[in-house]
């Protein structure tokens, strides 16, 4: 897949848990997991906001585009 998620690395960064995290955002633990491992199909603005204000971060930190081939 060439949309790449480094939210486990941002969680390590900030020294917080995926549980911790799922709690603040209000999303479950599983569907946090899911975009942690990027099987997904989509992400809603608001979600990706409330993750972005709950590590103090931009977007960009935690998706990268890598080209196949």
């Amino acid at each position: 897949m060439p949309i790449v998620v480094a939210l486990d690395g941002m969680l390590a960064r900030r020294k917080m848990r995926s549980k911790e995290l799922a709690e603040i955002i209000g999303i479950t633990e599983a569907n946090l997991s899911l975009l942690k491992s990027a099987r997904w199909k989509g992400v809603r603005f608001e979600t990706l906001e409330r993750i972005c204000a709950a590590l103090d971060c931009q977007p960009g930190d935690l998706l990268e585009f890598r080209r196949s081939g």
